[in-house]
């Protein structure tokens, strides 16, 4: 049943704006229409829905100012797309991976030049459009993204790096979209930075879809530093043939209150998920993290690793599933969360889940609530350290198992200087 936009004017007023593809624009009227009969998600003492977390805003176009761009600090590479607000502002090295069959392109592109893949993987596999409230308003409103697909059997040697930073000098929101494809036998690392520039009141609504064919190895790493007035939902999924395997490594290094999903869908043979994230709250903020790994394939892994820090009145919840499916023989689910508080009003929560529905499989948790370790606080002041530098270096010990784990160099010095920003910053709020 062909679907009359003009019932929808802000999003036909889009449409026409962008030039956007008919068969999208209807898509996002189902989504609209479905979210109507949605509620929003749950996740386990993650209390968050009376946050501004939903899309009000009706959608449409508003460019940004690339002199915006000029007191952000961007880190060089060889492959780099730079998206600011709703506008591609910079692209370096992605014709010499076109020539290896590469894509790597806006979402306004994709839509257009590369239907087929939009059609076939958009929350097809990792996600459904229609699986909440918060995907299906998703998709109603997604004004920005990428497309990145990596053909069969090619190893790229060197990253694809993105920066997205939201335009909070205007009140729009941030609703993107990033699926990354790569097809049978194929690596790629991919490092994607978060940021916002400007202090308006916004809602952030972001998914990323991975989708690893079977065999193929990729690598994703993240700096988060979305802006203290950014009410954030970041749902990061992983679709795994297989004997494919993510590495997903997260610095959660946001200033406003953020709602994680992240999931890992292990679902062919040998399928393999490490998941590592490192997170730290200031002020009043609260972060809330789920991080799921189900295993449906046989001799299928997946780890999850989640240090975090709380500093002053802020909060932080780490929920840690894993789940082995029946049929899943062999498989095998770890975690650890553990937090580190250093401030007597914090709150901290970490939550560990197994769900064990199979025999013939392994399985182990691990969770932890402190304090700074005393005796090494007071041996570092003893050598003449003031108190705020001893706290500092002992939670770079804490944080150090996760960092050292990461398998990026870049995106390790990324994160050592951005935690060192954050701690500083956390500790004059005390």
């Amino acid at each position: 049943m062909t679907i009359d936009l003009q019932k929808y004017p802000a999003i036909a007023a889009y449409a026409a704006q962008t030039n956007e593809p008919a068969w999208f624009s209807e898509l996002r009227v189902k989504a609209l229409q479905a979210a109507a009969d949605l509620e929003l998600p749950a996740f386990g003492k993650i209390r968050y829905q009376r946050w501004p977390v939903q899309i009000k805003r009706p959608l449409a176009y508003q460019a940004s100012d690339p002199q915006l761009l000029s007191d952000v600090k961007l880190q060089s590479a060889k492959h780099i797309i730079i998206q600011l607000g709703q506008t591609t502002v910079r692209q370096q090295g992605l014709t010499e991976l076109a020539a290896q069959g590469v894509i790597v392109c806006d979402w306004q592109t994709a839509l257009k030049e590369h239907p087929e893949l939009i059609k076939k993987y958009f929350m097809q596999k990792a996600i459904k459009y229609d699986q909440d409230l918060l995907t299906a308003q998703h998709v109603a409103g997604v004004t920005s993204g990428l497309l990145v697909y990596v053909p069969k059997n090619t190893v790229l040697n060197e990253p694809i790096t993105s920066y997205f930073i939201q335009d909070a000098t205007q009140k729009q929101d941030c609703v993107h979209h990033v699926i990354l494809l790569a097809d049978e036998n194929s690596e790629v690392s991919y490092l994607e930075n978060l940021t916002t520039i400007g202090d308006q009141p916004t809602t952030a609504s972001i998914v990323v879809e991975v989708i690893a064919k079977a065999g193929s190895h990729v690598k994703f790493a993240s700096v988060d530093r979305l802006g203290a007035k950014t009410t954030t939902y970041l749902n990061r999924r992983g679709h795994l043939d297989d004997d494919a395997k993510i590495d997903w490594s997260m610095g959660m290094m946001n200033d406003g209150n953020i709602v994680g999903d992240f999931d890992s869908d292990l679902i062919g043979s040998g399928s393999h998920a490490e998941v590592k994230v490192i997170a730290i709250s200031t002020g009043r903020q609260v972060q809330g993290i789920d991080t799921r790994v189900t295993n449906y394939g046989k001799h299928t892994i997946g780890h999850i690793l989640q240090h975090g820090v709380i500093l002053s009145r802020s909060s932080l919840i780490f929920n840690g599933i894993g789940h082995i499916i029946k049929g899943a023989k062999g498989a095998n689910a770890q975690q650890e969360s553990r937090i580190l508080m250093l401030s007597k009003k914090a709150k901290g929560d970490a939550n560990p889940v197994l769900l064990i529905d199979d025999n013939d499989v392994q399985a182990g948790h691990a969770a932890s609530i402190g304090r700074v370790n005393a005796e090494q606080l007071y041996y570092l002041m003893s050598r003449g350290l003031p108190q705020k530098i001893a706290e500092r270096l002992v939670i770079r010990g804490f944080l150090g198992p996760v960092l050292e784990v990461i398998p990026s160099d870049s995106i390790r010095e990324q994160l050592r200087d951005t935690i060192e920003r954050k701690l500083v910053n956390g500790q004059r709020d005390e």
